[in-house]
């Protein structure tokens, strides 16, 4: 009994971790960033996970993705914070159900040969889906708004107005809150609602898709001229609403999520 007493407690053993083959997950991470430079690890994960899915394959699990690309250094470089200057900003601009709120602005870029295309696009503010745009070489019209504005409502109705207004969220440029404008928003069923003076954060889901656009397409797209960057804007878009995961919608696309939801009801 003594000499059993004097004997050590065994301490906690060390967890084993399973040695996984990352080979084929270390070309698929490659191809995916390879393709997306500025993708970091939930987006690529969002995007492994939709092929998995696809090919009836096991899930792949987000913290293997990090891990992976941490031991391959393919991680981004962390982005250091700048301190701004804060802006003001009511209300949400999110909501809960498509086809409730859209909200438009417009951004710029410029071509290798000097010539400038300006963009006015129209997203939905639940499933984040690029609805319409329009790219014109001149400054953003009431034409151009109009154009983008009617393309919405056929893309998401058909021939059909909508049963209830959709609001149509914008900031106060002039291509908006023309009269010409206004009316025409309210005869084809949107309500035009425009963001408080000197507040551009209040249409910030507007704000943050220019933000993706640039980052991860328009900067990496060849634009030579107008004609090409014309095109590759189209291919950018398409991938935009099939492809791109969004952290919003738990890192779906956004036409994989309207069709996830659509499903569920």
């Amino acid at each position: 009994m003594t000499a059993r007493l004097k004997q050590p407690v065994p301490g906690p053993q060390p967890r084993r971790r399973r040695t996984l083959n990352d080979a084929a997950l270390v070309e698929q991470i490659k191809q995916a960033v390879g393709a997306l430079p500025s993708y970091g690890y939930r987006r690529v994960w969002g995007l492994l996970r939709r092929q998995h899915e696809q090919q009836a394959q096991s899930p792949v699990n987000v913290k293997r993705i990090y891990r992976v690309m941490r031991d391959h250094d393919l991680l981004l470089e962390r982005r250091r914070k700048q301190p701004g200057v804060a802006r003001r900003h009511e209300g949400r601009v999110a909501v809960d159900a498509s086809n409730t709120r859209w909200c438009s602005d417009g951004f710029e870029f410029r071509c290798e040969d000097g010539d400038k295309l300006r963009v006015t696009f129209a997203l939905d503010c639940c499933d984040r889906e690029a609805i319409s745009w329009v790219a014109s070489p001149n400054g953003y019209s009431g034409d151009d708004v109009r154009d983008v504005m009617l393309e919405a409502v056929e893309q998401r109705f058909g021939g059909e107005l909508p049963a209830s207004p959709v609001q149509w969220l914008s900031d106060n440029g002039s291509a908006y809150t023309a009269e010409q404008t206004r009316a025409f928003a309210r005869q084809i069923g949107l309500l035009p609602l425009t963001t408080p003076v000197c507040s551009p954060q209040s249409n910030g889901m507007a704000e943050s898709f220019v933000k993706t656009m640039k980052r991860d397409y328009i900067r990496h797209m060849p634009k030579p001229d107008r004609a090409t960057a014309l095109r590759n804007l189209a291919i950018a878009f398409e991938h935009y609403n099939e492809e791109h995961p969004h952290s919003a919608l738990n890192y779906r696309s956004p036409r994989e999520f309207r069709r996830l939801a659509e499903a569920s009801t």
